[in-house]
């Protein structure tokens, strides 16, 4: 069994092809998860200003005394 240049060319066409589809799929999963962070930090942001919105006020009480 010989090895032709043909051989050589379609195997590493195939594996080309097979790092390409690796590579779609992993930017598409960094992309989801990125938006998922960001999401996230967003609730987390949004629910954290409504509760801490009474804690932020000061009440300062001024009397005079006669």
């Amino acid at each position: 069994m010989s090895v032709t240049p043909a051989d050589i060319e379609a195997k590493a066409t195939e594996i080309a092809h097979l790092i390409d589809e690796t590579k779609q799929a992993a930017q598409n999963t960094a992309v989801m998860a990125g938006v998922a962070v960001v999401v996230v930090v967003a609730i987390a942001f949004l629910l954290g200003r409504r509760r801490g919105a009474d804690k932020g006020k000061t009440v300062v009480e001024v009397y005079k005394v006669r």
